[in-house]
């Protein structure tokens, strides 16, 4: 098992070759002098991950070392999600949120699931408790409870269906009712009604990276580049923001609108690791962003992906009656999406 760092002259040529490989992708947006740092961690991610099984599901809010140099399978909560439920390997290391740690363990009930860093948490999942959703419910019996998967296993089991920015329309419109309880994202159940026309009870909830942003800034931008510039917002923005955008979408919805449209100047109001992770793929277009990071997503490092991986560390458990009864909401979130190929 591998215990230590692995000097980069003490590897086979195979594994500098992918160390070499990898960097090779990431030279717009690493500089050299940090991949040196890197690198050592690299090589030893990848030989643990053969050791163990093992495979690392990366979020888009990644680091790009994280992101493009030792993530397996890569997306936004959704398509983790089914990478989580898909997945071969004995260990899935979560390189994200706990509240993704969460949902991989709930569809992976029998594999080994990690999270590098216990204090990755979310504001979204920390601004309401199983408890609230049951009074909520009592306030509104007989309406559904749609559930942002930003949210812990608790609240889950608490609700319906779950949902993510990428298929929020969707969920809500296949339960075919006038009204449902969409929590915790306020931003984002605002444009879901908006986009739906179902009627919603909101919570106050708001994502500390994505509700920064202001109208004021995004003008700012435009005029610096004299409108020669295309806004891309996530719909957890305020919905002031949302209406100075060109575009508003998901994480995924973002990164195909630059697939097919190919904009030579975009602004990404989103989390500001994603527009590096993007622009890796994307070198005709340049990548402008105000530069939110989340600071959750950020202590998620090569180091403590190693020494999780090192030391099975930070497995992530879910109480039996809690994951039995959250499990069925996100099945149900899941099966909307392969319904409609989502």
């Amino acid at each position: 098992m591998t215990t230590e760092l692995i000097p980069l002259e003490s590897l086979s040529r195979a594994e500098r070759k992918v160390v070499a490989d990898r960097y090779a992708a990431l030279r717009r947006v690493v500089p050299e002098v940090e991949w040196d740092g890197h690198a050592p961690y690299v090589a030893a991610i990848e030989r643990l991950k053969a050791e163990r099984n093992a495979v690392v599901i990366a979020h888009n809010y990644q680091a790009p070392e994280i992101f493009h140099g030792v993530a397996d399978l890569v997306g936004d909560s959704l398509a983790m999600a089914y990478l989580a439920a898909e997945t071969d390997a004995e260990v899935v290391v979560v390189a994200g949120v706990h509240f993704m740690a969460e949902t991989a363990k709930l569809v992976n009930p029998g594999k080994t699931v990690l999270i590098p860093s216990l204090e990755a948490g979310c504001s979204l999942a920390e601004s309401i408790t199983g408890a609230d959703v049951r009074l909520l419910r009592e306030r509104y019996p007989g309406t559904p409870v749609v559930t942002y998967v930003n949210t812990s296993a608790e609240v889950k089991a608490e609700s319906d269906i779950c949902c993510t920015s990428s298929n929020a329309v969707e969920v809500v419109e296949s339960l075919g009712v006038p009204r449902v309880i969409f929590l915790p994202d306020e931003f984002l159940g605002k444009w879901v009604a908006a986009q739906t026309g179902v009627g919603v009870v909101l919570w106050k909830g708001h994502c500390m990276v994505h509700e920064r942003f202001t109208v004021d800034e995004i003008r700012r931008f435009r005029a610096a580049y004299d409108g020669d510039i295309e806004v891309l917002a996530h719909p957890e923005c305020p919905p002031e923001v949302l209406a100075e955008a060109d575009f508003v979408g998901s994480t995924s919805g973002l990164i195909r609108y630059v697939s097919e449209r190919h904009p030579a100047r975009v602004l990404l109001v989103t989390e500001c690791s994603m527009a590096a992770n993007v622009s890796v793929n994307f070198p005709d277009t340049e990548f402008v962003r105000p530069c939110n990071l989340c600071p959750h997503m950020n202590r998620i490092t090569l180091p403590a992906i190693f020494e999780s991986l090192r030391d099975l560390k930070h497995e992530v458990t879910v109480p039996d009656d809690v994951a039995a009864r959250a499990r069925i909401a996100v099945e149900r979130m899941l099966a909307v999406g392969r319904g409609r190929g989502g």
